[in-house]
């Protein structure tokens, strides 16, 4: 009983642990992405894959994720996932080619598909409802320090010692982590249940599909419609998925959770807000370095406003949703972010630091609004038995999001290299389009209704007068 009591009070420090490595390999890889290119001797422009093989691998996995955590126990598995992002960023810093790259990226993604989602796993099952979110929202505080850290650390260590760096320095800190919760990890099992080998095949190479054709559109490796057919036998497994899970007793992901309106419109909501803001740590630093000169350690500097308006924006959050509600704040913040990621299409070499410091800072502040809104309006209304399924879905959702978001956008700039001689103008164009599609996800969230989420802000209310 000592020994339950003593790992639930580390549980939540375990998590953040894991949040913090991952926020730290995905931001401190991009500000390296022109060094590695450098150094492997590829295009800068041509580096996205090293990006997606990790997201894709996530979001493929995460679904197993829970089904393993369940049979074999949280702490078993989270300790294996550590292990595996570890041994992935070695074999990452070993690396002599893209493809050992884009492989060891994929060790680190079966590592990383098991690692944060485990960890918040068993944060539902050990908590009550009623206290999970200030639990989350501890979780979340340390993680955000690894976007700050990442792009400036990144570019410290490519300037003043090498690439390799950004991932031997995921070392140490997973040999702590796996100490810590061979400690402090509860070990919590359910009654074993089948797995879904179908369901994971049909739902893991629709999302591979669909990811290769986007990119197959970007890279131009093959003619158009030959991509097109890819992109197209993804949409088809994934439809072939829904045919499955309906007939299958125990599916890979639930149906009926799709049921709920609010979690259905968060999900479609985060897909089509994500697809603009997931180019933002991948195409900033690439302009910032190619485009406009500037070394990698400046470059890695400048996200950080990023990270930091973020941070701050967490105090500011209920407040907002208080005042004008979730379907408001998701409509209107998402029209300012794509403002905003349309603005740096005015942004010049000559121009003043300043004022893209500054955008970057306001950028930060209301994704940070933007995502706490999505997450808990998409979770808000599943009942127990759907949460944990749920909460995976969110996950894989979020992952596969940020990998077309990269793809998407390297496909945009790739065709207009066409259209524009110059480099920095492809960023503009890049930028300016991606804005556009960003605004326009707005749309997904005017599904909400202006009562949704009323209920999260009253209960959270209540507890603040009670404690």
């Amino acid at each position: 009983m000592i020994r339950s009591a003593r790992s639930m009070a580390g549980l939540p420090w375990i998590a953040a642990m894991a949040f913090f490595m991952q926020a730290l390999d995905a931001t401190i890889l991009n500000t390296a992405l022109p060094a590695i290119a450098t150094s492997l001797e590829r295009s800068p422009l041509a580096m996205q894959s090293a990006i997606i093989s990790y997201t894709l691998t996530v979001a493929m996995l995460i679904p197993v994720s829970g089904w393993l955590a369940d049979r074999f126990g949280t702490r078993k598995i989270f300790i294996l996932a550590v292990a595996l992002f570890t041994l992935g960023s070695l074999a990452c810093a070993l690396s002599g080619s893209l493809s050992m790259l884009v492989t060891s990226r994929v060790i680190q993604g079966i590592g990383g598909a098991m690692m944060m989602p485990v960890a918040r796993l068993a944060l539902l099952r050990a908590y009550p409802r009623s206290e999970l979110l200030p639990v989350l929202n501890f979780v979340t505080m340390p993680g955000l320090v690894g976007p700050i850290l990442g792009p400036m650390l990144g570019g410290l260590l490519v300037t003043y010692a090498s690439w390799h760096w950004i991932f031997l320095i995921n070392i140490p800190i997973g040999i702590a982590g796996i100490v810590y919760a061979r400690r402090y990890m509860p070990d919590f099992t359910t009654p074993k249940r089948r797995f879904d080998f179908g369901g994971f095949l049909l739902f893991g190479l629709g999302l591979v599909f669909i990811s290769i054709g986007i990119e197959l559109f970007g890279e131009r490796i093959v003619i158009p419609w030959q991509a097109c057919l890819v992109l197209l036998s993804g949409v088809v497994l994934l439809l072939l998925y829904i045919v499955h899970a309906r007939r299958h007793p125990a599916p890979l992901i639930s149906l009926p959770m799709f049921k709920t309106r609010t979690f259905s419109v968060g999900i479609v909501g985060n897909i089509a807000a994500r697809l603009g803001t997931g180019c933002i740590p991948f195409l900033m630093p690439l302009m910032l370095q190619v485009g406009f000169g500037y070394p990698a350690i400046i470059a890695g500097c400048m996200m950080g406003p990023t990270a930091i308006g973020s941070l701050l924006a967490k105090s500011t959050v209920t407040p907002v949703l208080r005042r004008f509600g979730y379907r408001r704040t998701l409509v209107g913040i998402t029209l300012i972010i794509g403002g905003l990621i349309a603005s740096f299409a005015l942004q010049t070499p000559g121009e003043s630091i300043l004022l893209l410091l500054v955008a970057l800072f306001v950028l930060g502040m209301a994704m940070s609004t933007q995502f706490t809104a999505m997450n808990t309006i998409t979770l808000a209304d599943l009942n127990d038995e759907n949460a944990s399924g749920g909460n995976s879905v969110l996950a894989v959702t979020q992952q596969v999001a940020i990998s077309f978001g990269v793809a998407v956008s390297a496909a945009v700039l790739r065709f207009w290299q066409d259209v524009e001689s110059s480099t920095v103008g492809q960023f503009h164009a890049t930028f300016l389009t991606m804005g556009v599609v960003t605004a326009a996800s707005a749309c997904a969230f005017l599904l909400l209704r202006a009562g949704d989420g009323r209920n999260l802000i009253a209960n959270r209310e209540k507890k603040k007068k009670a404690a």
